[in-house]
This record gives structure tokens, sequence and C-alpha cells, in this order.
């Protein structure tokens, strides 16, 4: 669903607007480094921070203006008031905290929501994304967060025109999710995957994820692809 991708590319859109942004891999699957580039210097993770292995900031890697702070291998011994904690050891000094959940309902999803006050919910239009996407959401407002947004990622006009693809009312509908952004699909996306910097200006998603950064931010923005 390109949930990660769309997480960096709302942190750089944030940070470019003058915010003061970390972003946090709460997916134990942990991809979230690798497309910040910071993978070869990563030795702490926010496990490490929780259980006293290593410093508040001593777990925290920049790159591109941008803070990063990646997964343990499991959420084991990781309780709610634990994560709060951990929370409260960066709000002070960041305007906004970006938790990577997983796709799947599992407990990364669960301590995600447990310290978020809002959420988005990111799906690509076809079936099988939008129906985890509704589950998705629901799992969430049970926990508590009823601020929650749907990002639609990689659209593609020609095949919603073709009927190879959801279209945008249908994805809304199924989902019972506000819009807050549609993405369009991105080939230069996949370079991140190999450490490249990815939502540079002049891509086709640039612009779509600075639009769902100014609507985060209170601000108004065109709602197209």
């Amino acid at each position: 669903m390109g949930k990660t991708s769309i997480c960096v590319g709302l942190g750089k859109a944030l940070s470019t607007m003058g915010n003061k942004v970390l972003l946090i891999d709460c997916d134990c699957l942990r991809s979230l480094d690798l497309l910040m580039g910071v993978t070869e210097r990563m030795v702490y993770n926010f496990g490490d921070v929780i259980f006293g292995r290593c410093d508040a900031q001593q777990a925290v890697y920049e790159n591109e203006g941008l803070s990063v702070i990646t997964c343990p291998e499991s959420y084991d011994n990781i309780s709610d008031y634990s994560m709060t904690w951990l929370i409260k050891k960066y709000e002070q000094d960041y305007d906004y905290i970006l938790l990577d959940a997983p796709a799947g309902i599992d407990r990364g999803l669960h301590l995600a929501v447990t310290v978020a006050d809002r959420a988005i919910v990111v799906s690509t239009p076809d079936l099988v994304c939008v129906r985890s996407a509704c589950t998705a959401g629901r799992e969430i407002e049970k926990q508590g967060v009823d601020n929650i947004r749907l990002v639609i990622n990689r659209v593609s006009k020609k095949d919603i025109v073709k009927g190879r693809l959801l279209n945008f009312d249908s994805v809304i509908d199924q989902t019972q999710i506000q819009l807050i952004g549609i993405v369009p699909e991105d080939p230069k996306i996949r370079l991140g995957s190999m450490g490249r910097s990815i939502y540079k200006k002049g891509q086709v998603s640039y612009k779509a994820l600075t639009n769902i950064a100014k609507r985060i931010g209170g601000k108004s923005a065109a709602l197209k692809v």
C-alpha cells in the first residue's frame, strides 16, 4: 500500500514547510531506515531507549532534514505505558512525530495508535487494499482515535477509467474514512528501496504530498491528481 513511502514523503513535506519532524518505525519488518538512507549508521532502536541501553538522542538518526528512530525486532515487554513514556521523551523537541505502523492488525499498530492523536490510513484503489483499510480504520477507531483520514495512493487515472482500479468515490464509500489526499503512481519511488532520496521537487508525487502536508497543518490545498 506504500504506507512507509507516504510517511517519508509527508515528513519531508512538513520539514520543507519549516517543521521539525521525527519519524518512528513501529513495524518490526523495519523498512523506514532503508527509505531514509540511514541503515549503515543504525545501532540503537526505540526498544534500547525504553530498556535503558542508550539515551533518547543516541537512537535518533538524521538525514535530509528529518530525524528517524527504528523499530526493535519484536515488541516483547514493550507496554502501552512504555510507548507513552517514549513519546514524551521526544514530543517537546518536534513539531510532528509520524509513526509508521504496520499494515496488519498487530501489536505494532496498537502501540502506534496508543500514542497517536490522529491517524492516516493509506490504501491503493483496489479491492484487497481497500478491505484492509476498512479493517485498519475500524481498529484505530476502536482504540479511541476518531481523527482518521484516508490517503489514496498509487493512483493511475488510466487504470481507473478502464475499470482496473476503483474510483475515488468507491474507495471512500467502502472505507467510510474522510479523504485527505490522493497520490499518483510515481515510478521513481522504487528508488527509495535502494536508499536513494525520494520525493523531490518535480516528481509527480511531490505536489500531492505537499498538499497533504498543508492540510495536516490546517491550510487549504487543492484536492486533485
